[in-house]
């Protein structure tokens, strides 16, 4: 076993899925291989005001590098990119735990195996409290109650941050309402196959109404802003600590 699957192997329990040396920086998120596969980083999203600091950390710390490979599986997406959690040789810690804990990404809506998503919320936590990257931005996480700059992040991966003031299902679907003109409002659907999951985490209609919480996943409209939860890790109950953090929000 070489140093760098060992090293691996402590940061993030996902199968191996192989080793190489990155020969470009294509993005933010995605690089290739000095066997030519491109590897898509798992578990982030990168904030559009981050991507050129992504990018340009990349290029100094992985460019020419030797890495591993973990993930679920290998399978290329419809892009022919293969998905994955990189380490660097002899590190043991994710490429992004590291663009996260830079403040250059945030944790996504599946950030893969509970080993390796503790890692990427212990980063973007420390991120915050420093007030790094993004999170110097004064609007980083959007305030549930503006409508409309939440609108303007539409198609894009996005946190927001409120109080729930309803819970309602209504057919098969669970509407959390972060404003009181529910149809105008900013608010959070998960559909009734998602509920027992949900239930499961410990946010059922009762718990979740009256507090206050952070969401993330991508911004859609239908009447105002929405936010599909599928994975109960969209949704964080929140302290008025990190509240303050976000800036006061």
């Amino acid at each position: 076993m070489t140093l760098a699957i060992a090293a691996a192997q402590a940061a993030c329990d996902s199968p191996l899925q192989g080793e190489g040396q990155v020969s470009a920086i294509l993005d933010a998120r995605t690089l290739r291989l000095d066997d030519g596969r491109e590897v898509r980083l798992s578990g982030i999203e990168i904030p559009k005001s981050a991507e050129t600091a992504g990018t340009a950390w990349l290029r100094d710390h992985a460019l020419r590098q030797k890495v591993i490979l973990r993930g679920a599986d290998d399978a290329p997406d419809r892009y022919g990119r293969q998905h994955a959690f990189m380490v660097l040789d002899g590190s043991e810690m994710t490429l992004q735990s590291a663009l996260v804990g830079e403040g250059h990404a945030v944790v996504s809506a599946s950030s893969g195996d509970k080993a390796c998503a503790t890692e990427l919320r212990e980063a973007e936590t420390r991120a915050e409290g420093s007030r790094l990257g993004v999170w110097s931005q004064s609007a980083f996480v959007q305030n549930a109650g503006a409508t409309a700059d939440i609108l303007k992040y539409i198609g894009r991966f996005t946190l927001v941050e409120g109080t729930i003031l309803s819970a309602r299902q209504a057919g098969a679907t669970l509407y959390l309402n972060f404003g009181r003109r529910r149809i105008q409002g900013f608010a959070v659907t998960v559909s009734r196959r998602m509920m027992a999951s949900f239930a499961a985490a410990g946010m059922t209609p009762a718990t979740l109404q009256g507090k206050r919480v952070r969401v993330r996943g991508w911004i859609s409209q239908h009447g105002g802003p929405r936010i599909e939860a599928r994975l109960p890790s969209q949704i964080e109950f929140v302290s008025d600590t990190r509240t303050a953090a976000a800036g006061g929000k």
